[in-house]
């Protein structure tokens, strides 16, 4: 790909990730006059309380921590942020411990006792500021009575490793836990809490961001059940897991906090960054650059290869349409699945780029970047992949077999493998970003 192309599509990546920095985010929606903040259109007067507290978890945790303490350092009385290994920031006030992502571990575990800990302390005269993202779920652990952490982590790899999705993964983790499905409201219920969010999921449902700690959920142990019998793990998930969905699901479990719940008086959360601002800002880039852009879709799921396909016809119907020297960037951004049937390494993206390459193999002027906004795509330190239509063909000339790393969910071996010729990096590696949105896909084609 020519390095005006590559130019277009990381600048518009690198806008992406801006207009959703955390600690940005955090400056633009809560704001300071005196000892009065506002956020989301309600004001909280600082004076009117005892104790201010703040807690979070999630991969932008440590960045919103940051801008937090900027603007309430005189006020903060103590807090403890969970972040994921590597993203720690340098705050001064805060408690920052590191844990395990996307399987929990005894790390995040022993941090949640601490953030419940802290939380039983606050009363009608506490205000608990709370700072939630993608990440939060893994990272903010309380197994339910008879549940064990190593049930937990059991049941969040099958998950993932079957292709279930954000919801699905966090209905069951909901019914698991203490703390999710507004467990954390529960109990801090006679305080003040104000969450803000960054959102990596689609819709930005706060029941779902993070598993919901601190709002009412919408799903029920029944579904959680459902999730499992879609999967066909309600035979394999160990069996303390099993007795207590079929507990719950049966009415001698208490249901997570539903709407209209007493300890949800006094709870405020707003949503103060994510995949709509990162796709806007992307899309003003590449027109900045003089490249015309339009937004496929912002709800972008399902399996990656699938999803890759469908990227790849939108982008070849639009290829027809264009005169010789036109050029369209199109969007798209949201966050799919890969069901693991291999042995291989890889991550949605990086599968979502060898699929798009293998549709449009020998085409030219179509070229995709698939990228996530945390800087990490499933368990590499790799973050995404940029294609094009020579990506096949000169992986086969070397005598590597596109379709053959795919069927095996090799991707990040294929892409490594690639580099290693020294034709340019299709890798994309940011290391951690302190963000997390989902995932972006800009695609660049010329007539």
């Amino acid at each position: 790909m020519s390095d005006r192309t590559s130019s277009l599509l990381t600048a518009s990546y690198r806008a992406a990730l801006q207009a959703v920095e955390p600690a940005d985010a955090v400056r633009r929606s809560l704001r300071r006059t005196g000892s009065r903040i506002d956020c989301g259109g309600r004001e909280f007067d600082l004076d009117a309380y005892d104790r201010v507290m703040v807690i979070g978890a999630g991969k932008a945790s440590s960045a919103m921590g940051r801008a937090v303490e900027e603007m309430l350092d005189d006020h903060i009385t103590n807090g403890i942020l969970i972040i994921k290994d590597g993203g720690a920031e340098v705050l001064r006030k805060l408690v920052q411990h590191e844990a395990a992502h996307p399987v929990p571990d005894a790390r995040g575990q022993a941090a949640t006792a601490e953030i419940l800990e802290l939380l039983r302390q606050a009363d009608s005269r506490t205000l608990v500021l709370c700072l939630l993202s993608g990440g939060g779920s893994a990272l903010l652990v309380a197994p339910a009575a008879g549940i064990t952490l190593g049930d937990k982590q059991v049941v969040t790899d099958q998950l993932l490793r079957a292709g279930a999705d954000i919801g699905e993964l966090n209905a069951v983790r909901k019914h698991l836990s203490a703390v999710k499905g507004g467990g954390l409201a529960q109990v801090a219920c006679a305080s003040t809490m104000l969450t803000l969010l960054v959102s990596d999921v689609l819709g930005d449902r706060l029941d779902v961001i993070a598993s919901g700690p601190t709002v009412p959920d919408g799903s029920t142990y029944g579904y959680a059940w459902e999730v499992l019998e879609k999967y066909g793990l309600n035979g394999v998930i160990p069996g303390r897991v099993r007795n207590h969905l079929l507990r719950g699901k049966a009415g001698l479990v208490p249901e997570t906090l539903k709407p209209g719940d007493p300890c949800l008086e006094n709870k405020r959360s707003v949503v103060i960054a994510g995949l709509g601002q990162a796709i806007a800002a992307a899309k003003s880039s590449a027109e900045g650059l003089g490249c015309a852009a339009e937004v496929v879709t912002a709800e972008l799921r399902g399996e990656a290869r699938v999803a890759a396909c469908f990227l790849a016809q939108r982008a070849l119907q639009v290829k027809r349409t264009l005169r010789p020297g036109e050029r369209r960037c199109l969007l798209s951004g949201g966050e799919t699945t890969v069901t693991v049937t291999g042995q291989g390494k890889g991550g949605r993206n990086q599968e979502l780029a060898l699929a798009f390459a293998l549709e449009i193999a020998g085409t030219a002027g179509v070229t995709l970047l698939s990228a996530g906004t945390d800087g990490t795509d499933g368990p590499t330190d790799a973050t995404g992949a940029i294609v094009d239509g020579t990506t096949v063909p000169l992986a086969s000339a070397r005598e590597i077999d596109a379709r053959a790393y795919l069927e095996r969910n090799d991707s990040y071996r294929f892409f490594e493998r690639y580099d290693s010729f020294g034709r340019g990096s299709t890798h994309i590696k940011t290391g951690p970003t302190g963000t997390n949105v989902m995932d972006v896909q800009i695609m660049l084609v010329e007539g």
